[in-house]
């Protein structure tokens, strides 16, 4: 069992919740990341997604589309976003999750990628323009290498698709609360308790939210009806508004603001 399935574990035996925070790989540099991932597991993070810069990320809003392009523009690749895990590992056990897109995992080689990722203890793997049908070879080599493979499910999920991505996927499922791309919203929707409660109807894997997720509160409340709660623009947002030191303390700030929301829940 990883470092992914073992969290969920944990928190499940103290009645918490997941927090999930999402940040961009390389904006503006890896040096910053590489300090950023355990500030954010001290603030309060259970598992940090680090995204892969990529130039085309169409399920992404303005606000991370920005950020991999600060990345992409600043020399990141997904070698350095492999290297900058290595680094992190030297002194930080926090889950740490790959989420992207699949062409620059292609380019880079399935099974290259996968030996490298784990080397470097990358835990987990989420790819949103990946479908479960087209998934085989990669999953075959994340399997090899213990790292979970992360399925996404969306409003639209039935339960056909429900059982096609329990068979591949591991650590946790990934559900989309929102129709369209990443950003922060006003409000949670609605239905949100209903889909989670219809995917657990079919797979013991705990079911994580994400999307549209900004606000302590909103996080609290999906929080009350998940196992976990993503936040990534309202994060990635701070890199638009603050460098250096002040950047560093107001993510700290913001991750540990929303770790207090979903204590209000416990």
């Amino acid at each position: 069992m990883g470092r992914i399935s073992n969290k969920f574990d944990q928190l499940q035996r103290e009645g918490r919740k997941a927090l999930i925070t999402f940040i961009t790989a390389g904006d503006p540099d890896c040096a910053l990341t590489e300090r950023l991932v355990p500030v954010m597991a001290a603030a309060g993070a259970d598992i940090v997604e680090l995204g892969i810069p990529f130039s085309d990320p169409m399920a992404d809003g303005p606000t991370i589309q920005l950020s991999s392009e600060r990345a992409l523009a600043g020399g990141a690749t997904l070698k350095s976003v492999l290297a900058a895990v290595k680094n992190i590992r030297q002194g930080c056990e926090v889950p740490i999750l790959l989420m992207g897109y699949y062409n620059p995992v292609l380019a880079f080689g399935l099974a290259s990628f996968c030996s490298e990722a784990a080397a470097a203890g990358v835990d987990g793997v989420l790819l949103v323009d990946l479908p479960p049908e087209e998934a085989e070879e990669l999953v075959f080599f994340t399997k090899k290498e213990g790292i979970d493979f992360i399925p996404l499910l969306t409003p639209t999920s039935n339960r056909s698709r429900i059982n096609k991505i329990k068979k591949c996927g591991s650590g946790f499922i990934y559900y989309v609360s929102v129709a369209g791309v990443t950003g922060a919203r006003a409000s949670v929707a609605a239905d949100i308790g209903a889909m989670v409660e219809k995917i657990r109807a079919e797979t013991s894997l705990p079911v994580a939210v994400g999307f549209g997720i900004s606000t302590p509160a909103q996080a609290g409340t999906v929080a009350s009806l998940a196992d976990g709660v993503v936040v990534g623009s309202a994060l990635v947002k701070l890199f638009e508004q603050f460098t250096g030191e002040e950047l560093v303390q107001k993510v700290s700030e913001s991750v540990a603001a929303l770790k207090k929301g979903l204590a209000q829940i416990d």
